[in-house]
């Protein structure tokens, strides 16, 4: 079904107003991921147009979100996934994995692109005492520059029972293993783990995390923004698609607009 979340795309590929940098060439899908903390800052203000600025910086193509409002009372009842969507002039849906009567908190997939939703649902798993929050995950299908390009975005669990339930779910049958045989595929999100965990093994035994495929001497640490200590947002990809450059996007406005650094890559076609 398309995404029931749909706005018209911008129009006019290129290099975006305020972009720090430049677009990759028309061969390169540039994607990100951004956990964007219910849009509070550093300095505890709320703003949903920051958040926006920072993505317009980044001169992606596809973003993935993770820890947006929509109708809750603490951001003022708006649709956070709507307002970043409707000042970029792009597509987005938004998945409510936690929903309270009227008010929803989860994820999002905001893009350039028109995108046609796949699946979306909750997560397995038994959440920490100290954080009673349930997960989800959202999988669009993008006809994108290097054609139809299938991505999940997921936020997992913070205790490490719950990430391995997850981790296994998604990459079984109902999600990575219902991809086309071959079609460019891209997992990324929040996954509150480190390298070389037993989620991150989970999800290397069929992706491969984009970090490990460039030659970089960059921190790839995310989180938090005020001292990047951890990597924990990722982006994996399949054999269909080959990272050509990998970065955390440390702006100086991206350093107070969120918790979490965004992580951005330049995707091409393996056999292009």
């Amino acid at each position: 079904m398309v995404g029931r979340d749909s706005v018209e795309p911008e129009g006019q590929r290129g290099q975006l107003p305020g972009s720090t940098e430049s677009r990759p060439t028309a061969s390169t899908l540039r994607v990100a991921t951004y956990n964007v903390h219910g849009c509070v800052g550093m300095d505890r203000q709320r703003s949903e147009s920051r958040i926006a600025d920072v993505i317009r910086s980044l001169s992606a193509d596809i973003v993935a979100l993770q820890e947006l409002d929509h109708g809750r009372a603490r951001s003022a009842r708006v649709d956070q996934a709507g307002v970043i969507a409707e000042q970029l002039g792009w597509h987005r849906f938004f998945h409510p994995a936690m929903r309270v009567a009227e008010e929803h908190y989860g994820d999002a997939i905001v893009s350039r692109y028109p995108i046609i939703v796949r699946r979306e649902g909750e997560l397995p798993g038994k959440a920490p005492w100290y954080c009673r929050e349930t997960r989800g995950a959202v999988w669009v299908e993008a006809e994108t520059n290097l054609g139809t390009v299938h991505m999940i975005n997921t936020h997992l669990g913070l205790g490490r029972s719950e990430r391995i339930l997850q981790a296994q779910l998604l990459t079984g049958a109902d999600w990575l293993g219902a991809v086309p045989d071959g079609a460019p595929t891209i997992l990324l999100g929040d996954f509150n783990t480190v390298p070389l965990s037993l989620t991150y093994r989970l999800l290397t035994k069929q992706l491969r995390d984009v970090r490990t495929l460039v030659a970089s001497r960059r921190s790839f640490r995310t989180f938090p923004t005020k001292f990047p200590a951890v990597t924990v947002d990722y982006i994996f990809v399949n054999d269909a698609l080959r990272p050509v450059n990998v970065e955390v996007h440390r702006s100086v406005l991206a350093r107070v607009a969120s918790d979490h650094y965004p992580l951005v890559a330049d995707l091409v076609l393996a056999n292009g």
